[in-house]
């Protein structure tokens, strides 16, 4: 970042998902960053019958909540809106409505606050959090895997993304979330099926890795609820229902065949990346199944074999969070970028302005 004299403090705001979240950080004029606060409010609770994300009651949600969070961030970080230099908001991609109420908000505090408003992705959010995090320096190669996103990308500067390959249908949290639905453990699904997993023999039902067998990056899996699901209902017709070993085993087999597609992926995207030459070769995760136990350590193992450093961010700032756009808004902030009451939310936003949209990318073109 430039040299400043004075410390800059940005809000950010997010809701482009289910969680509402602000945070307030100040960035020192070394270019140091720090969190002062960072707000987060879930909406489990409200969606818990519906066995997912409604979007309209995500929306109206968010809307109630929104100026809540940035009262409690303000709170926490012991400051007031005159103390504030710019807000950064999640302008898209995400649930539209979410998207809208975020950036509308920002808007209204730009303008009776008098302060620049900066519209930033969502997922640029989490691919700049290993900088704010552990001060990665650029480029370095970045693996975005959670509920709702799955993609490599190398992170040459703030707003500079190449996309090397991602998922052409489920990302990995929702295959997670949907096996965790077809063997009756409680939503969200990962960190429940990582746990029965631990109990489960991952040998026991064999599960395909798919798109191992083709070149490149891309993952894909939804082939692999598919063969859970198959598999489940030949154990039941056998015996008439499920132990919990039996459970286990499907649990372990499915995070195996996930944790395996990932781990070869991720080889063959590091290979690309240090074709380049990195002075300092990083791969860094982030996303909600960064956190999980068994992915996680193949990584690093698939890593440290290469010499490559890994860094996973505090689960905490893995998932959604306002710190992340907080953060990213500052790098654009010195980039000098800046929106004015025109800017708009953007339900798809790819990063790679550069790379064709993906495959499984639906009707309206690619997610992100």
């Amino acid at each position: 970042m430039g040299m400043m004299t004075e410390p800059l403090i940005l809000l950010g705001l997010e809701s482009s998902c289910d969680d509402t979240a602000a945070a307030l950080l100040r960035i020192d004029p070394d270019g140091v960053p720090a969190i002062l606060s960072s707000v987060v409010h879930g909406q489990t609770a409200l969606h818990a019958d519906f066995g997912g994300v409604v979007p309209e009651i995500a929306a109206r949600a968010h809307a109630e909540k929104l100026d809540i969070c940035v009262r409690e961030a303000l709170a926490q970080a012991h400051l007031t809106l005159r103390d504030v230099q710019a807000v950064a908001v999640t302008s898209g991609p995400g649930l539209i409505g979410g998207v809208i109420a975020g950036v509308m908000c920002a808007k209204g505090i730009a303008a009776g606050a008098g302060i620049p408003l900066i519209g930033v992705n969502h997922l640029a959010g989490h691919a700049l959090t290993p900088r704010l995090t552990h001060g990665v320096t650029y480029p370095y190669l970045m693996l975005l895997v959670s509920g709702g996103h799955c993609q490599f990308l190398i992170v040459r500067g703030a707003d500079d993304f190449t996309r090397l390959g991602g998922t052409i249908d489920d990302a990995p949290g929702e295959a997670f979330d949907k096996t965790a639905r077809l063997l009756g453990l409680p939503q969200p699904g990962g960190p429940h099926v990582e746990r029965e997993a631990t109990q489960g023999d991952p040998t026991r039902f064999r599960f395909p890795r798919p798109l191992l067998d083709r070149p490149g990056c891309d993952m894909s899996f939804s082939g692999l609820k598919t063969a859970l699901l198959r598999a489940r209902d030949e154990v039941v017709a056998e015996k008439s229902g499920l132990t919990r070993q039996d459970r286990a085993d499907l649990c372990a087999g499915f995070q195996a065949a996930v944790r395996d597609v990932l781990a070869e992926k991720t080889r063959r995207a590091l290979t690309i990346y240090l074709a380049d030459s990195p002075e300092h070769p990083v791969i860094a995760v982030a996303g909600g199944v960064a956190a999980n136990t068994a992915i996680r350590a193949r990584l690093e193992t698939g890593a440290a074999e290469l010499g490559v450093t890994f860094v996973a961010p505090p689960l905490a700032l893995c998932t959604d969070n306002a710190a992340m756009i907080a953060y990213a808004g500052a790098e654009l902030y010195a980039l000098g970028r800046r929106h004015d009451m025109t800017l708009a939310a953007r339900p798809r936003w790819p990063l790679d302005h550069t790379s064709p949209a993906m495959l499984g990318s639906g009707k309206k073109g690619a997610k992100a």
